[in-house]
């Protein structure tokens, strides 16, 4: 596995660009949250993801800019469209309604819409930073998702509670989209593979065996999604590659 540091768009902005050892499966866009310019934290799922035979992207966005960060996200959307193949966005935090919301507004790129989108300890109640709408209200208003979604939040997280995530999957159900919610015995940190570092006021790793379950195990799927096996390059079978979702 190789990663190397690209510039993306108009804004000079940075990502960090993860290859498989092998041929990539497929394209993952994977943007983090509130926290400005912290594609760093999310190394270890990437990582993992990397390691499921995924090109993973990870770029720098400041949600302190002033239109909220939409111009950063955009711009690294539009560089992961130019790999082909397909594309799978995934968003944590703030990043997840982001991620949603390019779901519920494919206008945003001439109907284009990505081949999954994931949000991962998300809030839906509040507007996306790429679309200025919440996707709850989106939904409200009878638009649908042009792209599969699926969920993953931590049933012990409490920065943005499950709920939030639950709410998403009653509106996508009620609205008729079938939608995939894992719940993994972790946090808001460990559904990412780090834990919260109060001192230094963000995540790193953690060595958390739930954590890491449900990075892998996100990882896995989004594998699944884009064609790939699912599974550990080099033939892992064990347990910790092999997590499923659960469809509920």
């Amino acid at each position: 596995m190789a990663t190397q540091r690209r510039a993306y768009g108009p804004s000079g902005k940075h990502l960090d660009d993860y290859r498989p050892a092998g041929a990539p499966v497929g394209t993952v866009l994977l943007w983090h949250g509130i926290g400005p310019d912290e594609r760093d934290i999310l190394e270890p799922l990437a990582d993992a993801m990397a390691d499921q035979g995924l090109r993973v992207l990870v770029p720098d966005w400041r949600s302190d800019a002033e239109d909220g960060g939409r111009a950063h996200l955009l711009e690294s959307l539009t560089y992961a469209r130019s790999a082909g193949g397909p594309l799978v966005l995934v968003g944590w935090s703030a990043g997840a309604g982001a991620a949603v919301g390019v779901a519920l507004h494919p206008d945003l790129f001439d109907g284009w819409a990505p081949t999954a989108v994931f949000g991962v300890a998300g809030r839906y109640d509040v507007p996306a930073r790429t679309t200025g709408v919440a996707p709850l209200d989106d939904l409200a208003a009878g638009r649908v998702p042009a792209a599969p979604v699926r969920l993953a939040h931590g049933a012990s997280d409490s920065v943005v509670p499950v709920e939030h995530s639950r709410a998403l999957a009653t509106a996508l159900r009620c609205a008729g989209h079938a939608v995939h919610l894992e719940e993994p015995p972790t946090d808001h940190a460990g559904v990412i593979m780090t834990e919260y570092d109060a001192e230094a006021g963000r995540c790193r790793a953690t060595r958390d065996e739930a954590a890491l379950r449900a990075g892998v195990a996100l990882a896995r799927e989004v594998a699944l999604v884009c064609g790939g096996v699912g599974v550990a390059q080099g033939g892992d079978s064990s347990p910790h590659s092999r997590t499923p979702y659960l469809e509920s």
